[in-house]
């Protein structure tokens, strides 16, 4: 929950007034609202010892977390205090009927420089760890992302104990060049090369070899208490890690650490079993269960070491336990295998499975949709490739199409007719042709079942993530996927989440329910490749025009483009800039009485 200044009462009266032009402007429910407010600007940092220019907001890098319980109203005042366009996603909120909120390219004008808009959207059915990120102009390598974390409701049993605290937890690879200077290199052919080092929380790593970490960088430390006497009380931690990073792959590992209790994924409580170790592709969360059962003679080492790429880039931080008798010191734990073993890391990912008899933001069983026994109606292969030159500039491509952003994002495109700004023909598979830069769209079929087939032709591990649903992973195995592949499917308890590494010579399938309007955008996670054009959009549209299915255009929307003429003045802008953005505990009760009270006034 948000922390917020003393205000005075004006500003409380203003707040008000906003709280109730939203409620009554997006149509939602009588559930409560969060409000939030962002500002992001450069801020001078050293993460890695070397004073350099990251993007923080509110001052902070990583950016606050934002706190919501399943089917609260979250809105997001962002102030764009960069010197360039800005728009943030919410990785993994499926923004049900509300693509306008989703905060890329396609769905959204970017907020000016100078500029601030307000996101307003409800994280309806959905519990689990997230994050959000800029998601344009290559600025996420400069930071910018901060976590999201949804709370069940009370009346939704939880399939574990509730843990004594929470570890937040955020790993990166880091670059000490800027974002701009990295976007130029990839214009020019020039890959990103190895990370100039991992991040823990934003900070770098602890100095456990002198030779090979300089004096003088910030490191994180995780702050913890034990348990008693083993039959005793034991003390368990939530531990939620999330790569935000920019293309790396990165094993979570340490000493004090013997058992990881697997909880949940991307929103979806998986099969309880025990891990020493955990790859963390670009864009995964996960939440385990961890004792704190180790005697304290010292701290100890939380390590994120690369996987499946020539570096020796290390993220260290240190597990300070509070009855602590001295600093850590000694080699990393040896990490389980080759770094570059992709059968461990595939096996392992297979291993992840859905606990079919828990119910998570429903009360509901997760395996009660037997996603197994539909109908497919659509499939697509998609095949990537290395970057190659088209018209003589570096780009990635999907089933040899490399996509192009218009200046008129497609959701308001198709909302206002304008002809000619995308074309629904995205071929179903790859086609014997020359590679070609085009702004092609997946036609998805309203409550249609589709299956889609990553097939990685490059030479590093790729992320896949898809808005506005999660999605079943079935398969994923070496070689080229063809229709015999199927019967190697899991159609029972395959993990439902929203991103998916694919392995290099090999694929993934997997399959959604395309039962959430919006034009959804559906991207590889890697940075590199992302920038390039390895991405594309999924089109699902009812016929039958309902408020039942999709919300409404917003009133606040920025126009630009083919649509340019109808954007208003700053003047129309929304602001919250009176009322701060966290409540203290001595506000919230208050505060949060006033928006249930009111909403329930509003809506009987």
């Amino acid at each position: 929950m948000s922390r917020c200044r003393n205000r005075s009462f004006g500003g409380v009266l203003l707040f008000l007034f906003f709280f109730f032009f939203f409620l009554w402007d997006v149509g939602f429910s009588a559930d409560p609202f969060v409000f939030y407010e962002f500002t992001v600007s450069y801020i001078t940092a050293s993460p890695l010892g070397i004073k350099q220019q990251v993007i923080g907001i509110n001052g902070q890098f990583p950016g606050p977390l934002l706190h919501a319980t399943t089917n609260w109203n979250v809105v997001v005042n962002v102030k764009n205090h960069l010197d360039e366009p800005l728009l943030l996603t919410w990785d993994g909120i499926q923004q049900r009927r509300n693509s306008w909120q989703d905060g890329v390219s396609g769905t959204n004008c970017p907020i000016p420089a100078g500029w601030n808009w307000t996101y307003s959207f409800q994280v309806k059915d959905q519990i689990g760890s997230f994050f959000y990120f800029p998601s344009l102009y290559f600025q996420k390598a400069s930071g910018g992302y901060g976590g999201i974390i949804i709370n069940n409701r009370e009346v939704i049993p939880v399939p574990f104990a509730s843990p004594d605290g929470d570890l937040t937890i955020f790993i990166s690879d880091w670059y000490i060049k800027s974002h701009k200077q990295l976007r130029e290199d990839l214009e020019n052919g020039i890959s990103l090369g190895s990370p100039d080092g991992i991040l823990f929380n934003g900070l770098g790593p602890f100095r456990y070899n002198d030779s090979l970490v300089p004096a003088g960088i910030p490191f994180e430390t995780i702050h913890v208490d034990p348990g008693k006497l083993s039959n005793q009380l034991q003390v368990y931690y939530g531990l939620k890690p999330t790569n935000t990073g920019s293309f790396l792959c990165v094993l979570l590992n340490s000493l004090n650490i013997n058992v990881l209790v697997f909880l949940e994924t991307e929103g979806s409580y998986t099969v309880q079993q025990n891990y020493s170790n955990m790859d963390i592709h670009v864009g995964q969360s996960y939440s385990f269960l961890v004792a704190m059962d180790q005697n304290a003679s010292t701290d100890y080492y939380m390590v994120a070491s690369s996987r499946f790429a020539n570096t020796t880039a290390t993220g260290v931080a240190i597990l300070h336990y509070s009855n602590s008798q001295g600093p850590v010191s000694g080699p990393l734990p040896d990490p389980p295998n080759d770094q570059f073993d992709s059968h461990f890391s595939m096996n392992q990912a297979r291993s992840i499975r859905t606990n079919v008899s828990a119910g998570a933001a429903r009360p509901n069983p997760q395996g009660s949709f037997k996603y197994g026994d539909i109908t497919v109606t659509d499939v697509y292969v998609l095949l990537n490739r290395p970057p190659e030159l088209i018209n003589g500039i570096w780009r990635t491509t999907l089933n040899g199409i490399s996509y192009v952003a218009p200046p008129t994002p497609l959701k308001l495109a198709q909302q206002f007719d304008v002809p000619g700004v995308f074309k629904l023909d995205f071929p179903n598979r790859f086609m014997n042709r020359p590679p070609k830069l085009d702004t092609s769209v997946i036609n998805g079929t309203y409550r249609g079942f589709m299956e889609i087939i990553f097939q990685n032709n490059d030479t590093t591990v790729q992320t896949y993530h898809m808005d506005g649903y999660a999605f079943f992973v079935v398969g994923m195995d070496y070689g080229i996927w063809s229709d015999n592949s199927r019967g190697t499917y899991n159609k029972w308890d395959g993990v439902a989440r929203c991103s998916t590494q694919v392995f290099p010579g090999a694929w993934t399938a997997i399959l959604v329910s395309l039962d959430n309007v919006g034009m959804w955008n559906l991207r590889t996670g890697n940075l590199d490749s992302w920038y390039l054009g390895q991405e594309l959009y999924v089109s699902v549209v009812n016929p039958e025009v309902t408020t039942k299915t999709e919300l409404p255009l917003p009133d606040n929307t920025i126009y630009c483009g083919l649509l340019s003429y109808l954007q208003k003045g700053q003047q129309q802008r929304v602001s919250f800039s009176a009322a701060g953005s966290f409540l203290p505990k001595s506000g919230r009760n208050f505060l949060f009485g006033l928006v249930v009270m009111s909403s329930s006034v509003l809506f009987g």
